[in-house]
């Protein structure tokens, strides 16, 4: 007797595929006996798209930020989406009071440690030196090891003012001291240039705003990679989108997959503003602007799902295999003629739409909110 059933359930490849849950794993996959039984049975008849449960890598879900906030459910499960890691709206100062309002979430909840102590108390919170204090930060992953999966740092002049590359340095430190924790860059203004900030990253790091419109960006001005985030790539670097308010760019996202530059990871930057206003709203939508890139559909979702739990080293999370975390997403590909904007006041039309219906955590099932403004969307 299992918890639940899902039957006939269409994966990304278009095969269709029985899941069984018992205590809050994967039991069996595959095509199950009609024998079988379970507490709740869910008979998708092929009409709906089953995946691993998405992750989005990059988002800003702490309330109580000053800045860049919103709430872990409403970018969560109510978007179809099972974990969410806030990239670095906390430091140590106050990553203890995010981590019990995140025990509280039915969102699965994990943090970015930003490498400066206030977090994102202010914009430029590497610009003051005494704010780096990797004592403490190393105080605060010990006390959370399971919800602090990473570490932050925003490499933006806006950010690190008079520092330069200082705060990278020590952020690399801080990984090293840590048990090699994967480490997220954001990248945006100069200085310092990319070329510079690249050239610390490898193994482990992933650089977020990867496909940024920007003068520091990955491309050259002849639309070719630099040859310093080739190399970093060579070395282990991951490309992450980090989509947000003022990162992405289709024209640039076109050249790179064009010569096949494909990101690692999708994510959405989300906060309240632009997850109402746009161009984000929610991770959903961000992923389905790939598809007017030429992106498939599995290489969309492997990009928050597999991929993404390798890069942020969740186990458990990111694959259908049994023994594995019972968290999926339920969800149809509409065919809607929608236009999607960038964060360079450019547009293409797509007729694609991701549109969520339903996730499992923990083989708990949760409605999700989103698929009631999908219409929104659709010209």
């Amino acid at each position: 007797m299992y918890d639940f059933i899902i039957r006939a359930g269409r994966q990304g490849n278009g095969e269709l595929i029985d899941i069984a849950i018992l205590d809050g794993k994967i039991a069996a996959m595959g095509s199950l006996p009609a024998t079988a039984e379970a507490r709740e049975t869910l008979d998708l008849a092929g009409n709906t798209y089953v995946s691993a449960g998405w992750i989005d890598g990059h988002t800003h879900c702490y309330p109580a930020s000053p800045i860049y906030h919103d709430e872990p459910d409403k970018v969560g499960v109510e978007s179809g989406v099972t974990t969410v890691i806030d990239a670095g709206s906390t430091g140590a100062d106050d990553v203890d009071a995010f981590q019990q309002l995140a025990a509280g979430c039915k969102t699965r909840v994990h943090a970015l440690l930003n490498i400066s102590r206030i977090g994102l108390l202010r914009q430029n919170e590497l610009a003051n030196p005494a704010d780096i204090d990797p004592v403490l930060a190393k105080a605060a992953i010990r006390r959370h090891p399971s919800f602090i999966v990473g570490i932050k740092a925003r490499m933006s002049g806006s950010v690190v003012g008079e520092n330069g590359l200082q705060p990278l340095r020590i952020a690399k430190q801080i990984q090293r001291d840590n048990g090699d924790l994967p480490l997220m860059v954001h990248v945006g203004n100069t200085p310092p240039d990319l070329d510079e900030i690249v050239a610390l990253l490898g193994e482990g790091d992933l650089l977020t705003h990867c496909f940024n419109g920007k003068p520091n960006r990955i491309l050259t001005p002849a639309g070719e990679l630099r040859q310093a985030v080739r190399d970093a790539m060579l070395r282990g670097l991951r490309l992450d989108i980090g989509h947000g308010g003022a990162s992405f760019s289709f024209e640039v996202a076109e050249h790179a997959i064009r010569q096949g530059i494909l990101p690692h990871t999708i994510s959405s930057d989300i906060y309240c503003k632009n997850r109402i206003k746009g161009p984000v709203y929610s991770l959903a939508h961000v992923m389905s602007k790939f598809f007017v890139i030429g992106m498939s559909l599995e290489q969309v979702l492997a990009c928050v799902t597999h991929q993404a739990a390798d890069a942020l080293r969740l186990p458990g999370k990111g694959r259908l295999e049994v023994g594995a975390d019972a968290d999926l997403t339920l969800f149809d590909l509409a065919k809607c003629q929608t236009l999607f904007t960038d964060t360079e006041a450019q547009s293409r039309s797509g007729d694609l739409q991701l549109l969520p219906l339903a996730v499992l955590v923990g083989g708990n099932l949760v409605l999700t909110h989103y698929g009631k403004s999908h219409h929104a969307f659709c010209l």
